[in-house]
């Protein structure tokens, strides 16, 4: 099989990388100065087993490649509000012998919140979903760090739709290998809606910093109510604490020290938008379906998208302000 890594940023390189250092062959697909700086230097990923430089190939998109192969598998990798995009670049691309990668690649969605795959499943008929538990970091060109030990990451993965089979198994044990837990699952989107709730709080990271606070486990925490309120409300099953600590506990230990999540990052970069309408913005959507008030998450969603817009430092913000935002939103509902 051959790797392509859409969206070769902080997950995506370090998967990407991983899998070339234990033999699978891979492409990466990035644009602007970081596909500048992986083509002029290389990736350098720093891992728990130290630094390394990996030279890869590196594409812009599928014009790049030429007519896909048989045995590609696309690991979708691009935040959520990328992905249609990502997903049409790629899904018409020809495959040699005919069809397109819609029709005959298997496309794995490895990102936060739910949406993905039913972006996906409209376009592409071979579509897994992956659970992503990885903490890593992408702060400039060319460089990322995922300092877990001592696996790099725990990627659950099965069909979007429901089920496993061979072809799961297949990258599962590749993942394995290059040192990631990659469980099998049948039921992989009950394992993404746990990891959306830990995903609520990326917004008040991004709007106020990494740095451990009570009162932002406090409005966390309301945002998790919520979140579970609509989900119940709604039926749809989540993977349990007690289940998730068991598949992580001393598997992705982490060293000490704050590191600003995914939205955070984002901000850092300057990259003009967040995830927020696909994490926050799940359960505001799942809350409106099913009768379920979700203020909290609004004001999250709605905070991080102008940090976004705007081009505001992340965690510029004070806890206090945010809060009494909420406050006042949940007062109105």
């Amino acid at each position: 099989m051959r790797y392509i890594i859409i969206g070769a940023g902080a997950v995506g390189a370090t998967i990407g990388g991983r899998l070339a250092e234990a033999g699978s062959e891979v492409v990466l697909v990035a644009r602007g100065a970081h596909a500048e700086a992986l083509r002029t230097d290389g990736l350098r990923l720093t891992t728990a087993d130290g630094t390394r430089v990996h030279r890869l190939p590196v594409a812009d998109g599928p014009a790049g490649l030429g007519a896909l192969r048989p045995d590609d598998v696309l690991l979708l990798a691009v935040k959520t509000q990328d992905a249609i995009t990502a997903l049409d670049a790629w899904g018409d691309a020809e495959v040699a012998g005919g069809g397109t990668a819609a029709q005959r690649l298997p496309v794995l969605c490895a990102q936060n919140g739910v949406e993905s795959e039913r972006l996906a499943l409209r376009r592409f008929a071979r579509v897994y979903g992956v659970c992503v538990w990885l903490p890593s970091t992408f702060l400039e060109p060319g460089v990322v760090s995922a300092l877990c030990a001592p696996r790099t990451g725990i990627l659950h993965l099965g069909r979007a739709a429901g089920g496993a089979d061979a072809t799961a198994r297949t990258i599962a044990a590749d993942l394995a290998k290059a040192g990631f837990d990659a469980p099998v699952v049948e039921d992989v989107m009950r394992w993404k809606y746990a990891k959306l709730l830990g995903n609520l709080g990326n917004a008040i990271q991004a709007t106020t910093g990494p740095e451990p606070d009570p009162a932002k486990a406090a409005l966390l925490l309301r945002a998790v109510r919520e979140a579970k309120a609509a989900l119940l409300a709604g039926g749809i099953p989540y993977a349990s604490d007690a289940e998730q600590s068991v598949a992580r506990d001393g598997k992705v230990d982490q060293p000490a020290g704050v590191r600003g999540g995914s939205s955070w990052q984002s901000l850092a970069r300057g990259t003009g938008s967040v995830e927020a309408d696909y994490l926050n913005g799940e359960v505001c959507l799942l809350g409106r379906l099913h009768g379920v008030p979700t203020p909290v998450n609004d004001v999250l969603r709605h905070a991080a998208n102008i940090f976004a817009r705007e081009g505001l430092p992340p965690g510029a913000m004070a806890i206090a302000d945010l809060t009494a935002l909420a406050d006042e939103a949940a007062a109105r509902a």
